[in-house]
């Protein structure tokens, strides 16, 4: 029965998904609607057509639609917003669920199955408006409103770094005696050419070309068995849908080879964590804003000012940025791990670094992200508070003492909850469902850390918990 399904090799994939890529954000998405929907009526082979979204909390939710039906009804999808944590009360819980054309996607066959296509969505009200909770359409709209508004592009290039683990369900069967099971000892740039971790590297790999990553660089980082493989930067909605990507197809190649991807910040004590540096840059009529020159570290008064703005409001924006208990484990400064609230061209403690770069890569990264941050979220924070904040009164410069980000996420808790910034960029609905989230796993585990990684902090994380252990809060 697969035979009369869709099954395209990866050198296919590569090229319609980059096709499609260069498409998005220069093609008006009517006509790509219109392209998308030709193809679909057209193309036989294919069965169904699979949309995705992300809570508040950054889960990544995917269902099937009959080809067929999507074609007919596409206008008029619903779903129950009450059974996705952070979003509707059961007494508001009809959400609608649009497909966003402008992201199409081929599959490819041996991870998903045959005939399957894929699309990110965007979470509207019953009366077919923005959905307040759904972060990927408040970004989307956000930066479509700054290019339209003051021609100025939203930039990011994501770091993603992740933890190879023995066994498949590796955190889902954790316990915290025995600890998680590592698949390599060695360290950065360093494994042998077929053992586990480089086995999963390079087919974890191949998928992201054949999806149209435009993968840069993949490679075992400097903990053992850990990976990164980074991608080309993009405009910040599109990135953020290949973060949700990477982190799907590392977890589906890792299972088919009998493994776990897991990117928990810091699964494992006595060696470096996992990151999600972001990398940020704006952009106007080609020119890349943040250059100067003869600017300090050939950055510019521009680049500075969002630099001071995200340091001054980094504390309260920081649960958004360390969005888990385990979290605030890696921000260990004896680990490379960027707990200083200061800005540093060589110090990677700093939460913010200038890397070297030129004209068309000058850019800031910042460093104190955890992987299993919403990436919507995130970049939709950061933009907004790098335009919008208030600039710093003090310097935050690496040969200054710093201040430091929370050491615990109910500290962090605590200062986003008072902060005014978040409030006023975020919302108080979005506020509070955010911090009932967070409060419910902060209050299963201790807020003394210790030296040990809790069965709480794995089990109650918001990208492993499973249905029925929701019930359990």
């Amino acid at each position: 029965m697969n035979d009369l399904f869709l099954a395209l090799p990866y050198d296919e994939l590569e090229e319609l998904n980059i096709g499609a890529r260069e498409k998005r954000d220069k093609v008006p998405v009517e006509e790509q609607e219109r392209e998308y929907r030709s193809y679909l009526e057209k193309e036989k082979r294919i069965r169904a057509v699979t949309l995705c979204f992300s809570d508040l909390e950054g889960r990544f939710h995917m269902l099937d639609y009959d080809k067929k039906f999507l074609l007919e009804s596409a206008d008029n999808l619903t779903f129950d917003g009450s059974s996705i944590r952070g979003f509707t009360a059961q007494h508001e819980s009809d959400l609608r669920i649009k497909p966003d054309w402008s992201s199409f996607f081929w599959l490819p066959t041996d991870l998903f199955g045959p005939g399957k296509v894929i699309m990110f969505a965007n979470i509207l009200t019953r009366e077919g408006g923005q959905y307040a909770s759904d972060f990927r359409g408040l970004l989307q709209n956000f930066t479509r409103d700054l290019k339209a508004q003051e021609g100025l592009s939203a930039l990011v290039a994501a770091e993603v770094e992740g933890f190879m683990l023995a066994g498949r369900n590796a955190e889902q069967n954790f316990d915290e005696k025995d600890g998680f099971q590592l698949l390599s000892t060695s360290g950065y740039f360093h494994s042998l050419p077929r053992d586990p971790l480089r086995q999963f590297i390079d087919e974890a790999s191949v998928v992201q070309r054949a999806m149209g990553f435009k993968n840069e660089k993949d490679h075992p980082e400097v903990a053992p068995s850990q990976f990164e493989m980074n991608f080309s930067y993009g405009e910040a909605l599109r990135v953020a849908d290949l973060i949700q990507l990477y982190k799907l197809l590392c977890r589906q190649v890792a299972s088919n080879l009998g493994m776990t991807a897991c990117f928990l910040p810091k699964p494992v004590m006595g060696i470096n964590g996992s990151g999600m540096h972001i990398n940020m840059s704006m952009a106007k009529n080609g020119e890349n804003l943040f250059y100067d020159k003869a600017g300090k570290g050939q950055l510019s008064t521009f680049a500075h000012d969002f630099i001071s703005r995200t340091l001054n409001h980094a504390q309260e924006i920081c649960l958004v940025l360390n969005a888990s208990v385990n979290a605030y484990r890696r921000l260990d400064p004896h680990f490379e791990a960027p707990n200083q609230i200061k800005v540093s061209a060589i110090d990677r403690g700093s939460m913010v670094r200038i890397p070297v770069g030129n004209e068309r890569t000058a850019r800031i990264e910042v460093r104190s992200v955890g992987p299993d941050a919403n990436p919507y979220l995130l970049l939709y924070v950061l933009f907004k508070t790098g335009l919008h904040g208030e600039l710093s009164s003090v310097s935050a410069t690496g040969h200054e003492p710093a201040s430091l980000l929370p050491g615990t996420i109910q500290e962090a808790i605590a200062l986003f909850e008072s902060g005014d910034f978040v409030k006023k960029i975020l919302g108080k609905e979005n506020i509070d469902k955010y911090l009932a989230c967070k409060k419910q796993v902060a209050s299963r585990s201790p807020s003394d850390l210790g030296t040990l990684v809790k069965t709480s902090e794995v089990t109650y994380h918001h990208e492993i918990t499973n249905q029925g252990l929701w019930n359990k809060f």
